[in-house]
């Protein structure tokens, strides 16, 4: 197996090379640039790291992982669409830098583009491919669609909170990592594993970026602190404080989340308070721990080595231990 970061440098020099020649240009080349901007791109290194897990090659991975990694910055290229956003990983949208309907038909482009990669696989591994992919990319849709649905709801359940963000952030890792699995033609029992996995850890890990979006550190967070709170997002940080608070308490909270000052810092700080005052900001750290604990207990029902398991659970630490 190689190293974390030796993944992302097959990953990186893989989209460094790809570059796409045709024409018209103004549909390919926003994909190349979109492609170009780097990012972490955890999902496709999952892909590659689960076929060494079960002993596949993971060269072999490669096309797949790169249908993971198109399919992620589709999505993103619409969500910046939707939420109307000016930067992407310090760089301009592709519809500020170009245009919306360029966005549009670029990111359509973009889907169809993943669903090539896969071609080059045997017809077996091709169909549970295409299958997986399918169903998550139709998840990632409706993850969206609820996450839209909620910014004018004001009786958002924690269950509903946890479906969207189930499907928006975490299918995707555990379908990257199930992909590599596949990939590796391992037993369908440790391919589901490893799905679940993927999925739990997901969930804690946004989770956790809903937290930190509160109460993270900005120098080490690498996003503007309080955001979400600015923008009225329903977070599973509000959700708790709503469930846990006072009537006063509900009420102001309520009243916070109905205004846009221009200055922001006071209402930031008083949401906070709630969060904290309320039990909100503890049952959200509680519940980032009881899926990241759920991920792993999953890691000792999978028939791997026991070295195997560690470099899972180290991959897993190291995703969770994000500065506050």
């Amino acid at each position: 197996m190689l190293s974390l970061s030796e993944y992302q440098n097959v990953i990186s020099e893989e989209f460094s090379n790809l570059h796409i020649h045709k024409q018209p240009k103004n549909l390919y080349e926003p994909i190349d640039y979109i492609l170009s901007l780097g990012g972490k791109r955890i999902r496709p290194v999952l892909t590659l790291m689960a076929t060494d897990i079960f002993d596949g090659d993971h060269k072999k991975a490669i096309p797949a992982a790169k249908a993971v990694e198109v399919f992620h910055n589709f999505s993103l290229v619409h969500d910046d669409i939707m939420d109307d956003a000016p930067l992407r990983r310090g760089n301009e949208t592709v519809h500020e830098k170009w245009n919306i309907n360029t966005g549009i038909l670029s990111g359509d482009a973009m889907l169809i583009l993943a669903y090539q990669y896969f071609e080059v696989y045997e017809p077996i591994i091709f169909q549970k491919l295409a299958k997986l992919f399918s169903k998550t990319a139709l998840e990632v849709c409706e993850g969206q669609q609820y996450d839209v649905d909620f910014e004018t709801r004001d009786d958002v359940t924690i269950s509903e909170y946890l479906k969207m963000i189930e499907f928006k952030t975490a299918v995707l890792l555990g379908a990257a990592m199930k992909m590599g699995a596949i990939v590796a033609e391992t037993s369908e029992e440790n391919a589901d594993l490893i799905y679940n996995f993927g999925l739990n850890l997901g969930i804690a890990f946004q989770l956790q970026d809903d937290y930190l979006d509160a109460f993270g550190n900005p120098e080490t967070f690498g996003k503007q602190v309080g955001g979400d709170i600015i923008e009225n997002k329903k977070t599973y940080l509000y959700l708790k404080a709503m469930a846990f608070s006072s009537d006063e308490n509900k009420q102001q909270l309520l009243h916070l989340f109905s205004i846009q000052p221009n200055d922001n810092s006071d209402k930031i700080d008083s949401v906070k308070s709630i969060f904290t005052a309320s039990g909100a900001s503890k049952a959200t750290q509680d519940a980032i721990a009881k899926y990241t604990e759920i991920a792993f207990e999953t890691l000792e029902k999978m028939k791997i080595s026991e070295d195997k398991k560690m470099v899972l659970r180290l991959f897993g630490e190291k995703l969770m231990n994000r500065k506050v």
